[in-house]
């Protein structure tokens, strides 16, 4: 079985400040918009972005919130998301290895982005399983990965999204796919925001 991807590779791409090109390729502000634009609420409590990179969802989800917590494995994408944030007082943005450091308490959002497949399959699944006991009753979680296969990931997206939805325990709730990505939402609660509106 392949082992997790080495953190010297992440040290390496964090040289350049924007190392996928988050804040200038038209791929990554389509699939934040998509993202952001699944959520089934305007707003959410208490929310955890893991892996939030140089902060370019992270300024995005500040404005849907009470409280963010945005953690990273690397170092100098903590500082860049730190700086990206500084406006948003309710935002704290921590160096974290997960799982093996853990945050206190339940959210009521959890964005799980382009991370999953830098994991092996056995952390993974342990991994899901503390994220669903992580939820809030009416939680939700988000998963969105790019499905093209790399040379230092140890799985594919389309992996980590077979995988999550046999571990998590949740029921998907929303999901969307194309060639490049796949997003899934997945909750204890299957109930729809047109019937949390009233409108069925």
């Amino acid at each position: 079985m392949s082992a997790a991807t080495p953190d010297a590779y992440f040290d390496t791409i964090y040289a350049d400040d924007d190392p996928f090109g988050y804040r200038e390729r038209w791929y990554e502000a389509r699939k934040r918009a998509l993202l952001l634009a699944s959520l089934p609420a305007k707003r959410f409590g208490r929310v955890w972005e893991i892996g939030c990179s140089n902060g370019e969802l992270t300024a995005e989800l500040a404005t849907r919130c009470d409280r963010l917590l945005a953690t990273d494995l690397s170092a100098r994408a903590v500082a860049l998301a730190t700086g990206r944030t500084r406006m948003h007082a309710h935002v704290d943005v921590q160096q974290a290895r997960h799982p093996d450091t853990w945050p206190e308490g339940r959210f009521d959002l959890i964005v799980f982005s382009e991370v999953g497949y830098y994991l092996d399959a056995d952390t993974l699944t342990h991994m899901a399983r503390r994220l669903t006991a992580s939820l809030q009753g009416d939680g939700v979680l988000v998963a969105c990965h790019w499905l093209a296969p790399f040379a230092q990931a140890p799985l594919s997206g389309g992996d980590v999204h077979r995988l999550l939805r046999r571990a998590l325990g949740l029921q998907r709730v929303f999901g969307y796919a194309d060639a490049d990505i796949r997003l899934d939402g997945f909750a204890v609660d299957a109930t729809s925001v047109a019937q949390r509106a009233g409108l069925r």
